[in-house]
Parts: C-alpha cells; sequence; structure tokens
C-alpha cells in the first residue's frame, strides 16, 4: 500500500490506530488510574475529526470494492463531529458509572469499531464490501445496546436489537444474491449498467431496501427502535438515532440514485408509501410517549420518514437536501438527548412528567432542549426549518404536492408533541422539581457544540450549497 492508498483510507487507518492504541492503554495502565483512558480516547477522536477536514484524495482501491469521493470523504467528517459530540456527553457517564465497573476501554473499542464499519460501508463499491461494512457497523452496537449487564432492560434491549439486525442482514442478503442472479456481478457500477426491470431483480431490490429499513426505522420495520432505545444506555441510544442512521441513508440513497436509478419507477411509489406511514405513525405514537427515550425513538421514527421525501426526488438536489437535514439532525438530537442524559445522569429521571419545572431550577438546560425541540420540529429561524423546508421542495419540485401537504400535516403534529415537553419544563409547576446541578467540563462543551451546530446551519447558506456541488458527482 503506497502513500496515495494510505490517503485514500485515511479515516479508515487512523481510526483502526486509535482503537489499537486503547487496547494497549488498557492493557498498561492501571486500574486505579483507568478514567484517564476517556480523556486519551476523546483527545485522539478529536485529532481524528480535526485531520479529517485537512485535504481530500479521489480514487479507488481494491479493484473499485473500495471509493472515496468528495461526497463520501465529506460525510465521513460530519458521522466524525457526530461521534465526537457522542463522546464529550458520554465522558461523566463513562468516569462516574463504566469506568468503576471496568468497562470504560471497551465502551470506544465497540463504538469505534462500529465506526469503521460505517466507513467501509459508505465507501463501498460493491456488494461484499457493502455487506462486510454493515455487519461490522451492527454487532458492536448490538453489545453496546446490552452494556449495562446489571440492569435487566439492557440485556433485553440487546437481544431485541441482535434478533431484528439478524432478520435484516438476511433479508438484505437474499436481495443482493438476487441481483448477482440476474447481473453476473455484484460491483454497483456493473449492475447499474446491466440492471433491468424484470421480477427477480425488482424482488432483489425490494428485499434490499428492507433490510436497510430495519437499520433506518422505517415503517413497518421500526418495531425494534422504541424497546431497543428504552433499555439502551442513552449514549448508544444517541449513536443509533443519529451516526447509524445518518450511514444508513447515505448509502441507501447512493445505491438508490445509481444502482437502481433504471427502476426508480418502481422504488418512487414504495418510497411515497413508507414515507406516509413513518410520518403518521412516528408522530402519532411519540404523542402517546411518557419516557424521554421513547418520545425521542418514535420522534427519530417520523423524521426518518420526512427523509424519504428527499430520497423520492432521485436526483441531486434530493441527495443534497438530504445530507444537509442528516447534518441539522445530528446536531438538533444529540442536544435534545445530552439534555436526557445529563438530567439522567444526575438524578436518574427520565419521565417527561419529571420535566416539570425544570426552566425554574435548570434554565440553561430548559433552553438547550427547547432549542432542540424547536429544530426537530422545524420552527424557524434554527436549522430545523430549512432542512424541512429543502426536503419539501425537493419533492415539491418532482410534482409530489399531495405528499408535500402531508408532510406539512406531519410537521403540524409533531409540533404538539414537542411543545408537550416545553410546556412541562417552562408552563407546570413541581414541588419535587428536579433540584439545581452543574454539568462537568465535557458535557457543557457538548451540548454548546450542539447549539453551535443548530444556530450556525440555520444561519450559514452556503453550507447547503457546498454540499449541492458535492451531490452532483456520487460515483
Amino acid at each position: 500500500m503506497d502513500f496515495s492508498s494510505f490517503l485514500l483510507m485515511r479515516h479508515e487507518i487512523i481510526l483502526l490506530v486509535i482503537t489499537l492504541l486503547l487496547l494497549v492503554a488498557e492493557i498498561f495502565i492501571p486500574q486505579q488510574k483507568k478514567g484517564s483512558i476517556v480523556h486519551l480516547a476523546i483527545f485522539l477522536f478529536g485529532i481524528h475529526t480535526v485531520l479529517g477536514f485537512l485535504g481530500n484524495v479521489e480514487g479507488a482501491l481494491f479493484g473499485g470494492m473500495f471509493r472515496n469521493t468528495p461526497m463520501i470523504h465529506f460525510f465521513k467528517n460530519v458521522l466524525n463531529v457526530g461521534v465526537l459530540i457522542l463522546l464529550l456527553q458520554s465522558a461523566d457517564w463513562l468516569q462516574e458509572k463504566m469506568v468503576k465497573q471496568h468497562k470504560g476501554t471497551e465502551f470506544f473499542i465497540l463504538l469505534f469499531s462500529s465506526l469503521l464499519g460505517m466507513y467501509f460501508m459508505i465507501s463501498a463499491g460493491d456488494f461484499l464490501m457493502f455487506y462486510l461494512g454493515l455487519e461490522l457497523s451492527t454487532l458492536p452496537v448490538a453489545a453496546l445496546a446490552a452494556y449495562e449487564t446489571s440492569k435487566r432492560i439492557s440485556s433485553e434491549a440487546g437481544i431485541k436489537l441482535i434478533l431484528s439486525a439478524a432478520l435484516a442482514s438476511g433479508v438484505s442478503l437474499f436481495g443482493i444474491s438476487m441481483l448477482y442472479a440476474t447481473s453476473g456481478s455484484i460491483y454497483f457500477n456493473d449492475i447499474a449498467e446491466m440492471i433491468t426491470a424484470n421480477n427477480l431483480t425488482i424482488l432483489g431490490m425490494i428485499l434490499f431496501f428492507t433490510g436497510l429499513s430495519f437499520k433506518i426505522s422505517l415503517v413497518p420495520f421500526h418495531f425494534w427502535t422504541a424497546d431497543v432505545y428504552e433499555g439502551a444506555p442513552i449514549s448508544v441510544t444517541s449513536f443509533l438515532s443519529v451516526i447509524s442512521k445518518g450511514a444508513a441513508v447515505f448509502i441507501l440513497m447512493i445505491l438508490l440514485f445509481t444502482v437502481f436509478k433504471p427502476l426508480m419507477h418502481v422504488w418512487e411509489n414504495m418510497v411515497y408509501v413508507i414515507a406516509l406511514m413513518t410520518m403518521f405513525i412516528g408522530n402519532l405514537f411519540a404523542s402517546r410517549q411518557k419516557n424521554m427515550k421513547r418520545f425521542l425513538a418514535y420522534s427519530s421514527v417520523a423524521q426518518a420518514g420526512f427523509i424519504l421525501l428527499g430520497i423520492i426526488n432521485g436526483e441531486h438536489l434530493g441527495f443534497a437536501t438530504v445530507i444537509y437535514f442528516v447534518l441539522v439532525y445530528i446536531f438538533s438530537n444529540l442536544a435534545a438527548f445530552g439534555v436526557v442524559q445529563a438530567i439522567s445522569l444526575k438524578t436518574g429521571k427520565e419521565n417527561m412528567d419529571d420535566y416539570e419545572g425544570l426552566y425554574r431550577t435548570n434554565p440553561k438546560l430548559s433552553l438547550v432542549m427547547m432549542l432542540a425541540l424547536f429544530s426537530l420540529a422545524g420552527i424557524p429561524p434554527v436549522a430545523g426549518f430549512f432542512g424541512k423546508f429543502f426536503l419539501f421542495t425537493a419533492a415539491a419540485s418532482k410534482g409530489y404536492y399531495l405528499l408535500v401537504f402531508l408532510a406539512v400535516v406531519n410537521v403540524t403534529i409533531s409540533l404538539y408533541y414537542y411543545l408537550l415537553v416545553i410546556r412541562a419544563m417552562f408552563l407546570r409547576k413541581n414541588e419535587n422539581a428536579i433540584p439545581f446541578f452543574t454539568n462537568k467540563l465535557y458535557m457543557r462543551l457538548g451540548l454548546v457544540l450542539t447549539v453551535l451546530g443548530i444556530i450556525t446551519l440555520g444561519l450559514y447558506s452556503p453550507l447547503y450549497d457546498y454540499i449541492f456541488e458535492l451531490s452532483k458527482n456520487l460515483m
């Protein structure tokens, strides 16, 4: 492997080196100083995140199995930023609970292994690399979902996730085998040139789409989401909600817009129906939830439905709007989960009713949560408004006016249940309100970064223009 190959796989190699360094640190650092591994991991990953923005090399390796384009490189950096914020928000939980249980380093190794799988998945040039990346990104997260072994609900979450992932993986693999049978190749470029709208190819595409729909939590493949989100540690729930979902959406879009482009007349109808079901069911079920993790779980299901508005566009305009929305969604959802994690760590409370009177005792956390929920709801002028506006524009440009209208109806529904949390924090009084507390440096820094992201992305439009230019060259 020469230096140019190293640059093409820079994200993967550096992350692998960081993982190995943490493994060595776990061996040689004495138990009474194991808490320093948390600082070391955040520092090394912070360097990795910064290096990702320095330059870009375009090309392919291993006969086209691994590809790197400006858009792929950019999206890896987006994932890195999201994971860095997640690590900052998780630091206190790891130091106060997991390190004492001798499980601090393992969290980083599993998390980075999953992220490494996502790198390979979104850089895949054929279905073999894609499948290897998919499995590597999924299996460590199942272990992370069951990470709090002292809690039965966490073990249950791990079991549900691994069973759902195994089913989704098998369905996807079956679909891939059908595509190979009809095209004689597993390379994306070859399949795109030879694909035809015969029944076996269409069935293979549908099965493949179904497998990825589990990972994105699209209806009717969302049943695992609320239970796993509730049972898993909040840090893992955040990872599943934004990082894992974002990577799956990215590779799904690439394949639909390139490999399955000749079958657009088939999959656009499928996406249309699933988008409507996902938005309505996600929003209606979210309005009934009292546990904040289940609440945000169904909220994330509904947001996946909105993402399909950009995918149904089928062109680089839709691709750019989805990437921009995913970036906004990462900051917004991590802000909401960050507040939930901060409160849960200090008080153990995770129900919506527990947030009554929060503004009177913890005004800063309340404002962060309000900003995050306004962004998720699409209230101007925060970033979420522009994210949804661009998605609506992408769908409307293809004539899907009824779909856009129903999406606006769903925005109204979502605003109702987001305001339930805001009402509890700002308008309700509670004699036993959550007492005032201060967060440590890492958590404060993580929340500040999410707030800056939400505000900046709402005001800085050139970033969308940059993403739009990158999206013109997908493969």
